[in-house]
């Protein structure tokens, strides 16, 4: 009996310290797991596993509903797989369950710059700058979004202030630059020589002056000289681009000239522009789509086209642009046409010399090739094969070449070839 009273009380200690050590480590294995599964999440990510990353995070919502951060990492992978509407809730969701977490502020307010909704992704930001005065990286995002509003001198000072937190950062450096250091004016020169089989050769000299004088306001200015079939000729464009927003912009022109009978007397064109973000993982990035009509009016000739141009933007700086055309052709005495004609051609980095960048392109055409010359007028059968390279010489000069090979109706081909010269001031 003796022995048996002695035991118990040294059996209830035991039971009693180790009760104790469980409620001292339950926190550091809940503390442990959950880090388990953010890490499981950053590793998905890492490889690319998006759809992988999202079980694991709805999966931990599933024991735990209330869980911000678990909201802000769905939010976060959805955002990337382009489900806007879905993502924006889960931000708001993570919010609401912590409304100081700047990580989660600025999450969102990047989604929101991603949709063009830069007045509340800004208004997001200031209360994340506000929690975390010396984060580089929410100074940069204010930076970019007062951009977007056209709010330039108090971008220039986030752009400072975000250079000064983080020096070596060179999206802070290019962004900085493009207010402060961008040319306003580019000029290009050019020239363009047409050998054809059936007649002699013609050449076209080409000087433009595009003008950026606010983020939002861009002129253009071109003068043409044309040597064509024993005659020549001058055209004179000008046009202008308003941007909307930094991803909406309207194009209004038109252009006169003393024609010879082998360009358009007189030419108007319009065109809109939008931008989209797409994703920043998937094989399509980005795209620019663009419509507008174009009209011609020749001594004997109205023609007129209307464009629609979708250029991708892909991994590793490859670009594919594809264009359809459809051209109403009035000559006199003659009824109206339509007419159908196309274009795709795909652009590439092709290396670096001396860190400089060399690119290419390669197009085909199928169709008429310049609706401003009247030989032009009505070759829909024509093929055309082409390609070229653009030089960088500095950060603001560059030389392009370019050559093309068309194959018309009745035997008849023409050889094209030019360069042209293009500087930044």
């Amino acid at each position: 009996m003796s022995f048996k009273a002695e035991v118990r009380p040294l059996g209830g200690l035991l039971a009693w310290f180790a009760c104790a050590l469980v409620l001292l480590a339950t926190p550091r294995v809940c503390r442990a797991q959950e880090a388990d599964w953010q890490a499981q999440i950053r590793a998905r990510v890492s490889n690319h596993d998006l759809p992988g990353a999202l079980a694991i995070a709805e999966a931990r919502l599933a024991t735990a509903p209330e869980d911000a951060e678990a909201h802000y990492w769905r939010g976060r992978i959805l955002a990337w797989t382009q489900k806007w509407p879905e993502a924006e809730a889960e931000y708001r969701k993570a919010l609401a369950e912590a409304p100081k977490d700047s990580d989660i502020l600025s999450g969102l307010a990047q989604l929101l710059h991603w949709q063009q909704r830069d007045a509340e992704s800004l208004e997001l930001l200031d209360r994340a700058q506000t929690l975390e005065p010396e984060d580089a990286a929410i100074a940069f995002q204010r930076a970019v979004a007062l951009a977007a509003l056209g709010r330039r001198d108090e971008s220039e000072q986030a752009y400072r202030r975000a250079h000064a937190l983080d020096p070596e950062n060179p999206e802070v450096m290019k962004g900085l630059s493009s207010l402060n250091g961008e040319p306003k004016q580019e000029l290009l020169i050019g020239n363009e020589t047409d050998a054809f089989n059936y007649t002699n050769a013609a050449n076209t000299q080409t000087i433009a002056l595009v003008s950026h004088w606010r983020w939002n306001w861009i002129t253009t200015f071109s003068s043409d000289t044309y040597e064509r079939f024993g005659e020549k000729a001058e055209k004179f464009t000008g046009g202008a681009t308003w941007r909307i927003t930094h991803a909406d912009a309207v194009t209004l022109g038109g252009a006169g000239a003393h024609d010879s009978g082998i360009v358009a007397k007189g030419e108007a064109f319009f065109n809109y522009d939008r931008g989209i973000h797409i994703s920043k993982e998937g094989f399509v990035r980005g795209m620019e789509a663009s419509f507008g009509p174009h009209w011609y009016w020749f001594s004997d000739a109205r023609v007129l086209t209307l464009t629609s141009d979708v250029l991708l933007y892909l991994p590793r700086e490859w670009t594919w642009e594809v264009a359809g055309i459809a051209a109403r052709s009035h000559f006199s005495g003659t009824p109206a046409d339509w007419q159908p004609s196309g274009m795709s051609r795909v652009s590439l980095p092709l290396g670096r010399i001396a860190a400089r960048q060399i690119s290419g392109n390669v197009f085909y055409q199928l169709g008429a090739e310049d609706f401003a010359q009247v030989d032009q007028i009505g070759s829909f059968s024509a093929h055309t094969y082409g390609g070229g390279t653009k030089f960088e010489l500095t950060q603001h000069q560059a030389f392009n070449f370019f050559a093309a090979y068309q194959k018309r109706t009745n035997g008849q081909t023409q050889t094209s070839y030019g360069a042209g010269y293009d500087l930044h001031f």
